[in-house]
């Protein structure tokens, strides 16, 4: 008897002695699934044990960025259609973006003048050579996307953020004087600071708080297809720096300004101008990404330079969308495949096609939410929430899909694998969260956590293979083994309750 009591205690000693440290299989979180065989957000739990699965492993101890938040934006188009549909099909869009039963967005944006999703062209500064604005006026947006922004602050019980941002200035105020293209002119940077202003004022009457801008949408310019003002890196610091952010100081406006708002590879040129000093980056409050530049690359190199460049500064992916297509209606399947992709498969340059292969849209926007989170992104806005089943109302056609689309004809909508994949992150990661670090064994599992401030912990895995992964959570001595589908995204919840 002694001999087996010296023996188990020496085996207990050995076991310490190595670093290894006893695990209690009693880990409590739930788990929510999306998957193309048709899971949407449903809860999961009969999972089967399985020997040599692989390991997440999570350290939330080791915190990165803080979460500013997710969403998507209200424009012209989804504004409008709304209006075009039953209350009842209004309210059960609005609930299921905005509530804490669905995706309970937290991070939106909305456009400035028009953009291509506007139903046509139009400022809210549209007397020529009026330099104080006096004629300045939001009365486009009345009627359509200020109605929208309400309904869903009414829905909202955190409330949400709001970036807007300019496609173009006023053609009068440009050295082209049209809409697409040219620069603004640098007799009219006060008026263009002072029109920033004018928008936030406007919006508070309204009783609508803008929490941020980015300077312009797309500088380096979209091809001179639609609205567009094109800037430098330098031309923008400069603007920001003498003009909109003491604009904005001056009549004590406290609201974000981002900087850049285009694709990443272009970002090192962009950060290294406005964060080159002190005086160049006092009224950045950071920066803004889209996502255009490839189908599937994220360009974390880009990522992880602006946020090293600047550690302390928001890095926000502030649009993206599978852009030039026309969606299939109710058809699930679809949002699966590859060869639902984007147009940029067809413009691409043949040296780009690399980074533009056909792609299914739903396998995008999980590659690339987790890929932003892993390298420093604290903030990631979809573009449309809601648009036809042509992907319009868009004046120049330039089609493209949205996580709800609706037919207004017959007052139908529809929820798109898009709509839950995007909660899988909105819902159940909050603002305020902060990315943690992890290990994953399986490198065919993208996986991506966050620490809410209430203590729970958002883990996303997203399993793009044809096959049935199996895996087990780790967090301190306690694990979970969990089955994931074949081309499925799961949020595991884990309770902040011991």
């Amino acid at each position: 008897m002694l001999k087996k009591t010296a023996y188990f205690f020496g085996i207990i000693l050995l076991f310490f002695s190595t670093g290894c440290t006893p695990v209690n299989n009693n880990l409590k979180a739930v788990v929510y699934e999306t998957s193309e065989s048709g899971h949407k957000l449903t809860e999961i739990s009969d999972f089967a044990t399985v020997e040599n699965t692989s390991i997440i492993r999570l350290y939330p101890h080791k915190e990165r960025q803080t979460i500013t938040g997710f969403g998507g934006s209200f424009t012209e188009a989804s504004a409008s259609l709304l209006n075009a549909l039953s209350k009842k099909n209004r309210d059960t869009i609005i609930q299921a973006y905005f509530s804490e039963e669905g995706a309970n967005y937290s991070l939106t944006r909305t456009h400035m003048n028009s953009c291509d999703f506007s139903l046509s062209q139009y400022s809210y500064a549209p007397v020529a050579e009026d330099m104080d604005l006096e004629h300045f006026t939001i009365e486009e947006d009345r009627a359509d996307i200020i109605p929208m922004i309400k309904d869903a602050m009414k829905v909202s019980k955190e409330g949400f953020k709001i970036v807007a941002s300019p496609w173009t200035a006023s053609p009068w105020m440009k050295d082209n004087k049209a809409w697409v293209g040219g620069k603004l002119l640098p007799k009219y940077y006060d008026t263009w600071a002072l029109f920033f202003s004018k928008y936030v004022s406007a919006y508070q009457k309204e009783g609508i708080n803008i929490w941020g801008f980015t300077v312009e949408n797309e500088p380096l310019g979209n091809g001179n297809n639609w609205e567009s003002m094109h800037y430098s890196p330098d031309e923008m610091t400069n603007f920001v720096q003498n003009y909109l952010g003491p604009k904005l100081a001056l009549e004590n406006q406290n609201v974000k300004i981002l900087g850049y708002d285009q694709n990443r590879e272009h970002l090192k040129e962009w950060v290294d101008s406005m964060y080159e000093n002190e005086a160049s980056s006092k009224y950045f409050d950071g920066t803004a990404v889209h996502w255009y530049a490839s189908t599937y690359e994220v360009f974390p190199e880009e990522l992880q330079y602006a946020h090293h460049k600047a550690p302390n500064k928001y890095l926000i992916q502030s649009e993206a969308c599978i852009d030039s297509e026309i969606p299939k209606w109710k058809d699930d399947a679809w949002y699966w495949e590859k060869e639902a992709t984007d147009w940029g498969w067809d413009w691409a340059q043949e040296k780009d096609k690399y980074l533009h292969p056909k792609y299914a849209p739903v396998n995008r926007y999980a590659r690339d939410i987790i890929g932003c989170l892993n390298n420093y992104v604290d903030g990631w806005i979809d573009w449309n929430m809601v648009l036809d089943t042509q992907g319009g109302p868009n004046w120049f056609k330039n089609w493209c899909l949205a996580p709800v689309i609706v037919d207004p004809e017959k007052d139908e909508i529809y929820f798109t694998p898009l709509y839950y994949t995007l909660a899988h992150f909105s819902k159940y990661i909050r603002p305020g969260a902060t990315v943690i670090a992890l290990e994953n064994s399986d490198k065919e599992l993208e996986v991506t956590a966050a620490k809410n401030l209430d203590g729970s912990i958002a883990v996303v895995v997203f399993n793009e293979g044809k096959s049935k992964k199996n895996f087990k959570i780790q967090l301190g001595t306690k694990e979970k083994v969990i089955n994931i589908n074949p081309q499925a995204i799961q949020t595991i919840v884990i309770s902040s309750k011991k």
